[in-house]
Parts: C-alpha cells; structure tokens; sequence
C-alpha cells in the first residue's frame, strides 16, 4: 500500500505517526512537528504528524477538547505549509468529512466508535486513507468485520490500528498476538504505543497513563512485526492538556526510535514468516487447551 508517497507494508521499515494529543496551540504544532521531521528526516524514518481538533470523547465534560474545526484545520494547514508533512487527524460522527479530506491528508476513526458501520463507510467514502482505531472492547478477529466495512466502499487504503484491550476497570492490556491476527484483514497493521498505556478514567474525572511502559511495548511490537506505529509526544508531557500521562516526551524520542528501527530491521531482515491464523469458533480458552492438550496427549472433551 502506498501512503503519503511512500510504501507501507511488512517488507517495508516501519513508517511513525505522531503528535500532540490534541492541538493547544499554533507555535506547540509548528515545533512539535519540525523536530519530529528533523528526527525522522536524519533516521530515513516516513513519518506523518497528527494532532486533533476535537476530542469528543474526553472522560469529563470539563476536559479540554480542543480549538475545533475551523481552528485546527487552519493549524495542521500550516504544519503542512510551512514543513511539508503530511498530516492526520481523528473525525468523530458529525465532522464534516468533505471539509477535513480538503486539509488533511490521513483521517483517523477513534476505537469507541469502531463499530458504527455508516460512520466508518461514511469516513471510507471521504476519498483519503483510513487509520481505523480497534475498539478497547472488541477481538483482533472481529476487525476483519470492521474493516470490510471500510473496504466494501472501494476505498482500498485501509489501517487497522491496534491500542489496547480493556482488562477490568480503568486498564489496559496489550495482547502482541492481536497485531499477527489483524493481518487476516488484508489492511496494514499499527501499533498505538501510547494510548495502550492509557489508564481510562483513572485519574478521576481524566484518564491516566503509564508512559514508563511505552518502550516495553513498543519494543515488542517490533518484535512481532508491524507495519507502522503511533505514537503521541508533547515536548513537556506534563503540562500536555489532553493524555500527558501517557504521552512519550518528545526530548526521548530519537533514542526509542534508534531502537525500534534495530529490532524492526532484525524482524524483518529475512523475509517476514508468519502463518496465517483462523479465529477460534469456539472461543480463545478453549481453543488454547485444546491446542495445549494436544501436545501433552490430552484429549479435551467437546460438547454438542
């Protein structure tokens, strides 16, 4: 697949989307983004930038969602102006697409409403490349639906993007082998490093983070071999206002990258071997035990 003018795939080198959260401001953006394209320019890394001009979905009714549409496309405008990068950014059910496929250059469907089927068609059919968000509620196995969904509009330039599962309350789990079942979908597969550390809702009335743990995923991400990551860095996570918690500060960022381009090199250095995964018709416990006695010659006992 080609996007933003450059290759994406397992026999490519993984390719980063990142920004801020949300956009707080005109210089943040500019700043934010020409050190990310210095960085990436000097490592050979594709990188797209992103930031949003809405969060719809902030956990409190007080949380800060942003300068909205007007204001933002005209923000990510500039970044594209004046640095030439291409850029991306989340719409939610009533964002006029039209609109925001005239600035940006990648949209983005956040997880909650994965399963909304006309918003997704209705995005698809907006004519650009498509970063669909898996749901912190549903299988790796259950985004082939999602994502036929995109595709059934003709719009082949499908993403299918992995961030998390809800693992009880205010938690997050990160399952690697979800990033090996979502290439049954036939779309490229991203890692959200960042917001698989998201605590959701668990700082009161805004959600958490782990950020200690975003290079320990990321890591493993490359391990198992992923096509691009996303990740969101503020230069002062601290003060970020939208998802600091989990944000990955921008002054580390060369570092973790150095790093993720070695095992992504390794990963996929002689040809990416994998096998293709069919989704358990009975359930992923029972098909683990039966696969687990199997070897120990135990026979698991089926009900009809």
């Amino acid at each position: 697949m080609k996007l933003c003018g450059f290759e994406i795939g397992l026999d490519q080198p993984f390719f980063l989307i990142a920004g801020p959260c949300v956009i707080e401001s005109m210089q943040l953006q500019l700043d934010t983004a020409g050190t990310l394209k210095e960085i990436t320019s000097e490592l050979g890394i594709p990188f797209i930038f992103k930031s949003s001009f809405d969060k719809a979905n902030r956990t409190s009714v007080s949380g800060f969602r942003g300068p909205g549409l007007e204001e933002g496309l005209k923000v990510l405008s500039e970044v594209k102006r004046q640095l030439g990068l291409p850029v991306l950014t989340d719409v939610h059910e009533y964002t006029p697409m039209n609109e925001v496929a005239a600035v940006v250059d990648v949209l983005q469907t956040p997880a909650f409403l994965c399963r909304q089927t006309d918003f997704i068609q209705n995005v698809a059919r907006a004519g650009k490349p498509v970063n669909i968000k898996k749901g912190q509620f549903l299988s790796p196995w259950e985004m082939k639906h999602v994502a036929d969904k995109a595709l059934a509009t003709g719009n082949r330039d499908i993403m299918v993007c992995e961030r998390g599962a809800s693992f009880g309350y205010n938690n997050l789990v990160s399952d690697m082998r979800s990033l090996s079942v979502m290439r049954d979908t036939g779309c490229p597969v991203v890692f959200d490093a960042t917001h698989s550390v998201q605590l959701p809702g668990g700082a009161g009335g805004k959600s958490g983070g782990q950020r200690e743990f975003v290079p320990v995923l990321s890591r493993a991400a490359m391990a198992v071999g992923i096509s691009g990551i996303f990740m969101e860095t503020h230069p002062r996570p601290e003060e970020a206002l939208s998802d600091g918690p989990n944000a990955w500060p921008l002054p580390k960022m060369r570092a973790l990258l150095e790093t993720l381009m070695e095992l992504d090199r390794v990963t996929k250095k002689n040809g990416f071997l994998w096998s293709r995964r069919e989704p358990p018709s009975r359930g992923p416990l029972l098909l683990a035990a039966r696969r687990a006695g199997a070897g120990l010659g135990i026979r698991t006992i089926r009900r009809h």
